[in-house]
């Protein structure tokens, strides 16, 4: 059995309101073959007290506009993991040390998660949940699929990359591109007034 669409729809606008109130770690899992109780949990965290609280006041409001009310409300005078009941939902606002200490999601890995992805993310960022795993060519550039780059056309490049067009090898290249006193190498350091340049 899965969670019921009105569940669904309600664990949603709940994982929204989290979100639009700058949440972190959002998530919805389909609890619904484990408990009896309730279809599914929304999980979210937030790094202090007040935007725990700013989040379970958003939440409640935005459930509310819905005609869906909480039965139960738990946390909320301490406010570092509030537990919000809506009867098929079960809303989890946790302060972020709580949310890295009792890890539900671990608890719950079993259980199947209902995708959830922020509305008002870029366009890019909402791609990139979208995607999911990785893909071979993601771990290894090398498979199949995987782009070669082709060298700067007017070989103005660093070190004139064009030497990848007459048939050099990747030694040739490292060997070539080493820059006299790279502290990225050996971590001899260039000039004194180059360590800047690093970020170290």
């Amino acid at each position: 059995m899965t969670a019921s669409a009105e569940a669904r729809e309600t664990a949603l606008l709940a994982a929204q309101a989290a979100a639009d109130k700058l949440a972190t770690n959002v998530s919805i899992v389909d609890v619904s073959d484990r408990l009896a109780i309730t279809d599914a949990f929304v999980l979210a965290a937030a790094p202090n007290e007040r935007q725990v609280q700013s989040i379970v006041d958003e939440v409640e409001e935005r459930l509310r506009r819905h005609g869906v009310k909480p039965v139960r409300r738990e946390g909320v005078a301490e406010a570092r993991w509030v537990l919000l009941d809506f009867v098929d939902v079960v809303v989890h606002v946790q302060h972020a040390e709580e949310r890295a200490y009792y890890a539900l999601e671990r608890l719950w890995k079993d259980c199947p998660t209902i995708p959830f992805v922020d509305a008002s993310a870029p366009p890019a960022d909402r791609a990139a949940a979208g995607a999911g795993t990785l893909s071979a060519d993601d771990v290894d550039p090398a498979g199949a699929g995987s782009v070669v780059l082709a060298p700067d056309p007017d070989g103005t490049g660093p070190d004139d990359l064009g030497a990848a067009a007459d048939g050099a090898s990747d030694e040739d290249l490292l060997d070539d591109d080493v820059v006299e006193g790279d502290p990225l190498l050996d971590g001899a350091g260039g000039e004194a007034g180059d360590a800047g340049t690093t970020g170290r």
